[in-house]
């Protein structure tokens, strides 16, 4: 039998079962310590750990990220009390500050008052994420969770009691995660598996396009493919495991030579984290290549001027050639210019982030299990 939120998106074309989050980039905490001039400090306290959420120990992990910038907004509870979050495949857990939490991180953002929400229910357990520079614990519960109008009713979602004091330099009050359900800590379902379970999309897919340039621009969508955001045909390439959104990666290659992954590698398309990360002799291989010098922290940083010379590097996943420029793969701040290219330490496990998304347009589908990628438009 047909179900009838399914039915009734047919019924008005579609037209509420399609729906496109705008994400804001904005400034991120790097920058912001940058301007404070306690970027250094800072570091040295939380070092940058972009592998953390990606070792399983039973908890779901993630990582403060200091170059994190992209988010939406979303609503808990009735009526709604509004949220920035980041729209993260690299983890599966939904969660917010809430009004019972005293950590300084929630002092500067938005937090969750049950006491305000009619549809409002505890789920009397606990949960807790491990971050690569502290944690999160808190409560779990239930609620209407609205997502550009789409409504997903009895939405399981952490409210926070303690955060790492990392958020607090953090623009996005809290994580909606989008990668697979048994990923989810404390076997929370993900919010876009209840979206496909209650029929609020017309395809079990969603897609995000990244601006690099401007403030406003990027987008998530729900249950829709958007040709206007790329060009040329799109890539479809299966999943290698249905818990990230991991790929089989054959090879990073300069100038046709082989850099990276050499023999073959796993990847993840990763829009929480924002570079692309990979194993420590990897990445310094890559940065040695394109000119850069890698600081004791990690960073790689290039002459500015240099960047129209400096060559492209080629993806090639699972048989199909993904190459990023050096416009892409470098960026610019008040310190000079540094690469894209994170040390992700000894795991063999690589992370296509932010730098990468920026370049191909990628759709994430449920349906077939496989990741779709375009050149942007």
């Amino acid at each position: 039998m047909m179900n009838w939120a399914v039915l009734l998106c047919a019924l008005v074309a579609l037209s509420e079962c399609n729906v496109k989050i705008s994400l804001i980039k904005g400034k991120t905490a790097r920058e912001t310590l940058m301007e404070k001039g306690i970027w250094e400090e800072t570091r040295l306290k939380f070092p940058y750990k972009p592998m953390a959420k990606f070792y399983q120990t039973g908890d779901e992990a993630m990582t403060n990220d200091a170059d994190l910038s992209y988010y939406g907004v979303i609503s808990i509870g009735t009526p709604p009390q509004s949220f920035n979050v980041i729209f993260d495949t690299g983890s599966s857990n939904l969660w917010v500050p809430s009004v019972y939490c005293s950590s300084q991180a929630c002092q500067n953002h938005a937090k969750f008052n049950p006491a305000q929400s009619s549809t409002f229910t505890w789920a009397n357990k606990p949960v807790s994420i491990q971050y690569g520079t502290g944690s999160m614990t808190g409560r779990l519960a239930y609620d209407t969770v609205s997502v550009g109008g789409i409504s997903v009713t009895q939405q399981i979602f952490g409210a926070s009691q303690t955060e790492a004091p990392f958020m607090a330099n953090m623009v996005a009050d809290g994580i909606l995660g989008l990668a697979f359900p048994n990923l989810a800590a404390s076997g929370a379902t993900p919010v876009f598996d209840n979206m496909m379970s209650q029929g609020l999309v017309s395809q079990n897919l969603f897609s995000v396009y990244l601006s690099g340039n401007s403030a406003q621009g990027s987008v998530v969508s729900f249950g829709d493919i958007e040709s206007n955001y790329y060009t040329g045909q799109i890539t479809w390439i299966p999943l290698s495991s249905e818990t990230y959104w991991q790929i089989n990666m054959d090879s990073v290659t300069i100038n046709g030579n082989t850099v990276a992954c050499n023999g073959g590698c796993q990847a993840i398309i990763d829009t929480g984290t924002s570079q692309i990360v990979g194993p420590t002799t990897d990445i310094n291989n890559m940065n040695s290549w394109v000119g850069a010098t890698t600081d004791q922290y990690g960073d790689a940083t290039v002459n500015c001027n240099n960047i129209p010379n400096m060559p492209e590097v080629t993806f090639t996943l699972n048989g199909n050639a993904f190459t990023i420029p050096a416009s892409a793969y470098t960026s610019q701040n008040s310190n000079g210019c540094m690469t894209g290219f994170g040390n992700g330490g000894t795991q063999q496990l690589w992370i296509l982030g932010d730098v990468f998304i920026r370049q191909y347009y990628a759709i994430f589908d449920r349906q077939n299990n496989n990741v779709g990628l375009a050149q942007i438009a």
